[in-house]
């Protein structure tokens, strides 16, 4: 029997505190599309794919070409922002990284990001060297809650699906590792329910 392990990490929110940049980013592409948002409006749509969100907020005005063009244009001006500003790590992930590098875990990098977002992240953790793969918004087809990054993860890691471990803070991630047949580390600091095996605050 294989005895490697794997955990396999959400971004924004699980190991980096992302929110605002993502707010102030959708605030100023929408803007220039003629368009307000609320809080509320990005606070349900957080962790999900460009072409989940886009499609509800342009309503019959969205095309294909329309929703790609503003998605890059906001992931371009959050890029920005984490290369002005830098990015930390929420308390604990350092130490927790460090410390399952040590024991053997293999880790991976499961969002709903593009790519070029998750590695300007890691860049500015400098913790690019403790994760065994990326998966990303362009590896995948669907997004969470179905399971498809989680068990491209996995797959990429070489774990066999009951062998990983899932960290994530939002509902549609936590329903999305049960799917993949994977346990699950809930992280929350607002009070979100969450249905994990394991809730953390």
């Amino acid at each position: 029997m294989n005895g490697t392990r794997a955990v396999l990490w959400d971004m924004d929110g699980t190991l980096i505190d992302s929110e605002e940049f993502h707010w102030r980013s959708w605030q100023e592409a929408m803007a220039k599309e003629g368009i307000a948002i609320t809080r509320e409006q990005f606070l349900s749509s957080f962790g999900q794919r460009n072409d989940s969100i886009l499609p509800r907020w342009l309503g019959n005005t969205a095309t294909p070409e329309r929703i790609e063009r503003i998605g890059e244009a906001k992931e371009e001006l959050y890029r920005s922002l984490v290369r002005k500003h830098g990015m930390t790590p929420l308390p604990g992930v350092a130490t927790w990284l460090h410390k399952l590098h040590e024991q053997g875990w293999l880790q991976a990098i499961a969002s709903a990001a593009p790519r070029a977002n998750v590695e300007a992240i890691l860049e500015a953790l400098g913790a690019s060297q403790r994760f065994q793969a990326i998966v990303s918004a362009e590896d995948v087809h669907k997004g969470k809650p179905d399971p498809e990054v989680f068990l491209t993860a996995a797959l990429r890691v070489g774990v066999p699906p009951n062998r990983c471990i899932v960290v994530e803070d939002a509902v549609a991630g936590v329903e999305g590792a049960r799917r993949a047949g994977m346990r699950c580390i809930g992280v929350t600091r607002n009070g979100k329910q969450l249905d994990a095996d394991v809730v953390i605050f």
